[in-house]
């Protein structure tokens, strides 16, 4: 093989393995704990959020500030897991199951199943056997599972605690481990796991090596599917054998050269993709292909990289926006409004809201520790039932602030997310219903 055949090859098996390695360093990071406390806890414990994420969250890409977080990581490998849910009465939430490729195989929750009491065993791809009564499987394509649960909270301090007192009642423990007493033993703590860069930057600065030496290891435990079998011809031609090592010195070293600057080259293919993402609709990027993803890994890769966990669009819809009406990027230096006519807010079920985040998709400094608007602002409505979001660094007026969506000095990306979008007209997933441009301020 030349170098140029294995510069291509090269690039498109980093795509392909990216959404694996990503999830791995971000689950090496989030259980490196010996007991759950903030973000993190050890592995097959749920970390319950008890607060929004604020400005030095660094761990996930575009976190949203709507949802308290109660995520867990788990190895199904030696036993499946039971997680068990209560009644939570008439407060949304889901609880979506990611394997390793960030597929969404799985998603209890108030749209799918319901707000009772129910219990499942999540299982990997090896396991068979019986289950107690009860208890309803849910099988894993991969050993790795991440289970990224989000339940509704405004945010007040009587509704932190109520919420807390439900998040509280979320258990999982390993099958042995069902119907009995269960403390989980402390978990281990790697002091050689970077807990200071965020797992982007981390994943970024590997070469190519080292890279591939990863995904082979996480191939031996999270099987590529069936649909995949292309990928994996091709994974082999550069030495990337599923259940093997990646051994460098058995290529060919035109193969070496060829690989060197496949993580740059790839990086770059990854994050040029945002034009082809999805719909383009008044300066807003959206996808409906988000969460499942079959073999368009360009796209699964994307989304890995912009907001890992995504979810399914049944479950949530995230329009992105980084440039105003003119083409140029968003930038603190202006001031802009987004406005709504009267009924033409957007259309979603559980509930909507717009999100402010730094060109690193990370939230933003403010003196309000405000992240994101929502109804839950109290926003104030124009005369004719009209409604205008100012979108801006500089503080506004007093009567205006609770219409306020702080921005930072330099560029910045808004997303608007909407939860259990609407299906009937108008609905953001038919295109009956669009998102309005962000326009300059007195345009």
């Amino acid at each position: 093989m030349d170098e140029k055949t294995a510069a291509e090859i090269g690039v498109e098996a980093y795509v392909f393995g990216y959404p694996l390695v990503t999830m791995e360093f971000t689950r090496r990071v989030m259980t490196n704990t010996a007991q759950p406390q903030g973000t993190h806890a050890p592995m097959g414990e749920f970390v319950r959020m008890r607060t929004y994420p604020n400005a030095q969250f660094r761990d996930v890409t575009a976190p949203n500030a709507d949802t308290l977080y109660s995520t867990a990581w788990l190895d199904l490998g030696p036993e499946p897991y039971i997680l068990s849910l209560p009644d939570l009465g008439d407060r949304y939430f889901l609880m979506p199951m990611l394997d390793g490729w960030t597929n969404v195989f799985e998603v209890p929750g108030t749209r799918t199943t319901g707000n009772k009491a129910q219990v499942y065993a999540i299982t990997g791809p090896g396991w068979s056997g019986k289950l107690p009564d009860g208890v309803k499987e849910l099988k894993s394509p991969t050993n790795l599972v991440w289970i990224l649960g989000r339940t509704y909270c405004t945010g007040t301090p009587e509704d932190y605690k109520a919420c807390h007192a439900v998040m509280d009642q979320y258990d999982l423990r390993p099958l042995s481990a069902f119907g009995k007493t269960y403390a989980p033993s402390a978990g281990m703590v790697d002091a050689s796991v970077d807990m200071k860069t965020a797992v982007r930057e981390q994943v970024h600065h590997l070469d190519a090596v080292k890279y591939f030496q990863i995904l082979a290891d996480l191939l031996k435990h999270n099987p590529p599917s069936k649909e995949d079998a292309p990928m994996v011809e091709k994974l082999a031609s550069i030495g990337l054998v599923v259940g093997q090592d990646f051994d460098p010195s058995r290529l060919d070293p035109a193969i070496i050269r060829g690989l060197a600057g496949v993580p740059q080259a790839s990086q770059a293919k990854i994050m040029g993709h945002f034009k082809d993402a999805g719909a383009l609709v008044h300066g807003w990027t959206f996808s409906t292909k988000t969460g499942v993803y079959g073999t368009d890994y360009l796209q699964r890769a994307f989304i890995t990289a912009i907001g890992l966990g995504a979810n399914r669009p049944q479950d949530a819809v995230y329009p992105t926006s980084t440039k105003d009406t003119s083409g140029k990027n968003y930038n603190g230096s202006n001031a802009y409004v987004m406005h709504f006519d009267k009924g033409q807010t957007p259309p979603a079920n559980a509930f909507w809201s717009i999100t402010m985040y730094d060109a690193n998709y990370f939230f933003v400094d403010n003196p309000l520790n405000r992240y994101n608007i929502s109804p839950r602002n109290d926003l104030k409505y124009n005369a004719d039932g009209s409604l205008d979001i100012l979108i801006q660094s500089e503080q506004p007026s007093a009567d205006k602030v609770s219409n306020w969506l702080p921005a930072p000095q330099g560029d910045f990306v808004l997303m608007l997310r909407m939860y259990w979008p609407k299906e009937e007209k108008p609905s953001i997933i038919d295109g009956s219903w669009q998102p309005p441009a962000v326009q300059l301020a007195g345009k």
